[in-house]
């Protein structure tokens, strides 16, 4: 019997005067005995920071590398104590320049310590953080600092000619603009046109002197940030989250890694790469500043994160699905120009290892000789010291994930959260090597059940319980600023729902399998969910990425394909076909052959005839955020996909009839 890792709250109940059933309501097995509660005096974003500061004093909490003649060097780092000494002054700055207590102050930038600086400076003196952030597509910004009446902004100093665009538009709301950094003389005469003040981050701090001001009282229920979500669809949502749902979160994630033997403590070293301006990094740096930890910042280039990683060496490695996709593509690569030697002695360790793993070894027992011979040098590669690797805002792909399972030695657990859950709401567990491929239970903070969809043929009652994911606490965002209708949609009755298809696996662990809204409706009348397909026609090494479309007019599927650039060449030369990637895509011979591919693996997972793919268009550019085609989430935007792919679509129609 498989050990199960959800209790039962609360009965499930049937389908009735039009409503669909829902199942049981469960939550971890870590709560049994309830929810843990934060700390005592612990009721805001300020408190985490402030007692970190009285216990941690000489802690070492921030730190960047120093250039020295154009060569990086060492980490140089802030103490807990300097770096709140510099807090309460760009606060009273703040004040300085007029912004009250809920005044809305923006952040533009790549990661570094004034970004957590300038956040902190909220968090004391209780305005709304918010995130400005440029991915979100051209006129976000201006967007964002409208919509959420932003009056001061702290920005990266190579970041403020871009958001010096935003005027004169943005000015209305926005009199105060402070630089990370310098800022030129013109720039300061650009902007007193519209009469906005431009600082840099010396001068400054320089205002702070005139007058004192005292931290004003704040409340678990206050708003400390609101986070703009691009949504794959209009305008970006602005999500408040309070203080509560910061501490909750918190609580929960320091009772999750105690229960499973890996509690944070001050020793642990984090990497902060991962955007700020997104919920799933600003929650999990407020737990490493909760245990007075260190946080050592990247240099901003994807290109020099192994290099960044190397000499930081951090204990934990957060990364989506894309940036592990990358490590694992470079493994890879490695092994297979390694010679035949080495690459036969890797993949004997690695089948043993993952035989063991598979019958239930813990990671470290499974094959202690191979970590050390064979996989230390993927350890090293991450630093040396990762014991966790953690991956969440999009679906990490199996075969990758059981790959760094055996070789990073480190646990990999993969997560699954919403901005508006205040991040991680599920995650999987180490040593459990049967949650591959599932977000696992809930954190123990939060109670969550499935909805049915019957028009989706998902049933939360099945012997195989499938349906939307709702989920019910205190970490749940008090809402969508200045959207209460939006609010009202997704908010019923305490639950959020979720949009998401999730279904139950016997251990309590939770698969995410599909999502609501993406179903197309093809002409004979049958309901064809894309993203479930998509996952088993993108499990494919041939293939990088693939978007699926159906018309409602047609009675077939086609789909735009991202082939693998070293596959494919691969299979070109092995097959006499020559000519670059471009062209290679071009080829009707490479085309039946993935398009044959896709339809083997169709067959394997036995999916009904209307959902096999009839034809493909091979784009050897990958799907991006420069063409507006992905979210900063890489989720795909459906409805920009279809626009831009429009006349491929009608000619694939047209030629596949």
């Amino acid at each position: 019997m498989t050990e199960r890792f959800i209790i039962e709250v609360e009965p499930a109940k049937p389908a009735k005067d039009g409503k669909p059933a829902v199942g049981p309501v469960y939550r971890s097995l870590f709560a049994k005995e309830g929810f843990p509660h934060p700390i005592d005096g612990l009721d805001s974003c300020w408190d985490i920071f402030r007692l970190s500061v009285e216990k941690y004093p000489n802690n070492r909490m921030l730190g960047r590398r120093k250039i020295v003649d154009g060569k990086p060097g060492k980490y140089v780092w802030m103490t807990y104590k300097e770096v709140y000494d510099i807090v309460i002054k760009v606060g009273n700055s703040i004040r300085n320049c007029g912004v009250e207590q809920g005044g809305k102050c923006g952040i533009f930038g790549a990661n570094c310590p004034e970004w957590i600086m300038s956040m902190e400076a909220c968090n004391a003196h209780g305005l709304y953080c918010v995130p400005l952030y440029d991915t979100l597509g051209a006129g976000a910004v201006e967007f964002i600092i409208s919509h959420a009446e932003v009056s001061i902004a702290f920005v990266e100093e190579k970041k403020v000619p871009e958001l010096l665009k935003t005027f004169p538009n943005a000015a209305k709301y926005l009199k105060t603009v402070v630089s990370f950094g310098e800022v030129t003389p013109q720039q300061k005469d650009e902007v007193e046109k519209f009469g906005v003040a431009l600082f840099s981050w010396d001068e400054f701090l320089q205002l702070g002197s005139k007058n004192q001001f005292d931290l004003p009282v704040k409340k678990k229920s206050d708003i400390c940030t609101i986070m703009y979500t691009s949504g794959t669809t209009g305008e970006p949502k602005g999500v408040m989250i309070s203080n509560n749902s910061i501490v909750t979160l918190i609580a929960g994630v320091k009772r999750f890694l105690e229960s499973v033997n890996e509690a944070l403590t001050m020793n642990d070293v984090y990497i902060s790469y991962l955007p700020l301006a997104h919920i799933f990094d600003r929650a999990i740096e407020e737990c490493f500043i909760n245990h007075g930890a260190s946080i050592g910042f990247w240099r901003g280039d994807v290109k020099l994160l192994t290099e960044d990683l190397g000499e930081l060496k951090p204990t934990v490695f957060c990364a989506v699905p894309r940036v592990l996709d990358r490590i694992y593509s470079g493994l890879q690569q490695k092994i297979s120009s390694g010679g035949r030697l080495r690459s036969t002695l890797f993949n004997i360790a690695y089948a043993r290892k993952l035989q063991y793993l598979k019958s239930g070894s813990k990671y470290h027992e499974a094959s202690p000789i191979s970590d050390k011979v064979v996989f230390s040098k993927v350890k090293e590669g991450l630093g040396g010291k990762v014991r966790l690797i953690l991956s969440g805002a999009a679906p990490l792909s199996s075969h990758v994930e059981a790959f760094l399972r055996v070789v990073a030695c480190a646990h990999v657990l993969q997560g699954y959260g919403l901005t508006e859950t205040c991040a991680g709401t599920f995650v999987s567990l180490p040593n459990q090597f049967d949650m591959l491929g599932t977000v696992g239970p809930p954190v123990p903070n939060v109670d969550v059940c499935l909805e049915s969809v019957p028009e989706m043929e998902y049933d939360a009652l099945s012997s195989t319980p499938r349906g939307e994911i709702r989920v019910r606490g205190d970490t749940l965002f008090s809402g969508y600023y200045k959207r209460e209708d939006l609010t009202k949609e997704v908010m019923i009755d305490g639950w959020f729902y979720t949009g998401d298809i999730g279904e139950w696996q016997p251990n309590g662990s939770l698969k995410i399998i599909d999502r609501k809204k993406n179903i197309f409706k093809l002409s004979q009348g049958e309901y064809v969910a894309v993203e479930n397909l998509e996952n088993v026609y993108g499990n494919n090494p041939v293939i990088e990425s693939i978007w699926l479309y159906g018309s409602s007019f047609e009675s077939f599927l086609v789909a735009v394909v991202n082939p693998n650039k070293q596959e494919t060449e691969k299979w070109a030369k092995q097959n006499g076909l020559s000519g670059d990637f471009n062209s290679l895509c071009e080829n009707s011979k490479v085309k039946e052959y993935i398009l044959g591919e896709l339809t083997k693996a169709g067959k394997e997972k036995k999916l009904k005839g209307f959902e096999f793919i009839k034809a493909i268009h091979l784009d050897p550019v990958p799907f991006d955020m420069e063409r507006d085609l992905l979210t900063p989430t890489f989720k795909k935007k459906r409805p920009q996909l279809l626009k831009y792919y429009k006349d491929v679509i009608d000619t694939m129609y047209k030629d596949a009839k």
